[in-house]
């Protein structure tokens, strides 16, 4: 459990520092330079991965609540939706009109889908931390740079895009999972 808390407190750490400790992030950049603080970023993030992995995969799961019956079927209804959102952040659409940050809304929602399906203690660290820090990071980042400034509308055609894409993601997830997560959805 200890490298698996580990591996959320990096990867939200690391996240935040650009939204809640932009001198200290200053100075690393100007200290180590653009590249490397970037190549350190980058490290880091994989690092906290990997510790999220292997410490989900070697804490035993310890259940907290029951799961309700239908906790199942909507984390399956709300990956899609998370994915769409998760893939809107990169393309040009409408959706960012009505959501200012759909990458850590996709975040959440996922969270919040995983945790409706799973309510044992690693998951409670693994999804509700990330859930966590996407809601923290959404509150940071909106203080930090102000006022939203809703985008102009784009051709609805570009809404198309994310939502292939998420359905694509969902299919292929469906039979990754297992290798993924070690545990089988289909």
């Amino acid at each position: 459990m200890v490298l698996l808390i580990a591996g959320v407190v990096l990867w939200s750490t690391a996240h935040l520092i650009k939204s809640v400790a932009r001198p200290f992030r200053a100075r690393l950049i100007e200290s180590l330079g653009a590249q490397p603080y970037q190549g350190l970023f980058a490290l880091t993030i994989v690092a906290s991965i990997a510790m999220m992995v292997f410490g989900w995969r070697s804490t035993p799961p310890v259940p907290v609540w029951g799961v309700p019956g239908w906790g199942r079927a909507a984390a399956f209804g709300l990956m899609l939706p998370a994915l769409v959102l998760f893939i809107a952040s990169g393309v040009p659409t409408n959706i960012k009109r009505f959501i200012r940050h759909p990458q850590l809304t996709g975040v959440a929602v996922w969270s919040a889908g995983h945790l409706l399906a799973n309510g044992e203690s690693r998951s409670i660290v693994l999804f509700g931390g990330i859930g966590l820090w996407a809601l923290v990071a959404m509150v940071t980042i909106s203080r930090r740079d102000g006022a939203w400034q809703r985008p102009e509308p784009t051709p609805i055609a570009g809404d198309l895009k994310p939502l292939v894409a998420g359905v694509a993601a969902y299919a292929v997830l469906l039979f990754v999972h297992r290798w993924l997560a070690g545990v089988p959805l289909v």
